[in-house]
C-alpha cells in the first residue's frame, strides 16, 4: 500500500552545489546554487525536499564524515535562510572499486527506498531530480518519476514537469 506523503528527491552535486567535475571534498570548495525559489515552490505544493547523492569519495578516503556533515549542515542552513526546509539527507559512502557492491549507490534505488520508507512516501507522486542518467535510473527503480538536467542548470527550468 502507497505511503501518504510525497517528495522531490534531489542529486546533490550539479543540482543543488556547483559540479565540480570530481568530488567536492572540503566545505570551502562547496558552492550552492541559487535554486531557492524553485524549491520553496515545491515545498508550498506540499512536497518533502530530499537529498539522494553518491559519496563515493569517502570510500576512497578523500573526506570523512565530519566533512560531508559539515557541507550537508551549510546546505540546510543556506535554504533556511531562504525559507526552504531539506527534510533529510540520504547519502552512499561506498564505491565499487573499494567497498564493493552495495544496495545503496546510484543507479540502484536504495537511497530513494530509504526516504520512502521512512517517510511514507507515496512515490508516484513524488520525483527525482539528477544531472546524471544514474539517477533517473534510480529513481525509476523505485518507482519515482526522474527528471534529467544538465549540471548547474536551475531546477525552475523543469518545474512544470511536477504536478
Amino acid at each position: 500500500m502507497p505511503g501518504k506523503n510525497k517528495a522531490v528527491f534531489l542529486d546533490r552535486d550539479g543540482v543543488l552545489n556547483k559540479e565540480m567535475g570530481d568530488y567536492v571534498c572540503r566545505v570551502e570548495d562547496f558552492h550552492i546554487l541559487d535554486n531557492f525559489d524553485a524549491l520553496k515552490t515545491l515545498q508550498d505544493k506540499g512536497y518533502l525536499l530530499l537529498v539522494a547523492t553518491n559519496q563515493g569519495g569517502i570510500a576512497k578516503g578523500w573526506y570523512d564524515l565530519t566533512e560531508l556533515g559539515k557541507m550537508h549542515a551549510l546546505l540546510k542552513q543556506t535554504y533556511l535562510e531562504h525559507g526552504v526546509e531539506i527534510t533529510d539527507f540520504f547519502f552512499c559512502p561506498h564505491h565499487p572499486n573499494f567497498t564493493g557492491d552495495c544496495d545503496c549507490r546510484k543507479p540502484k534505488p536504495g537511497l530513494l527506498l530509504q526516504g520512502i520508507a521512512k517517510y511514507d512516501l507515496d512515490p508516484s507522486l513524488s520525483y527525482f531530480i539528477g544531472d546524471r542518467e544514474r539517477d533517473v535510473e534510480a529513481g525509476t527503480s523505485a518507482g519515482v518519476t526522474g527528471i534529467l538536467i544538465d549540471s548547474d542548470q536551475p531546477i525552475a527550468m523543469v518545474l512544470d514537469l511536477i504536478a
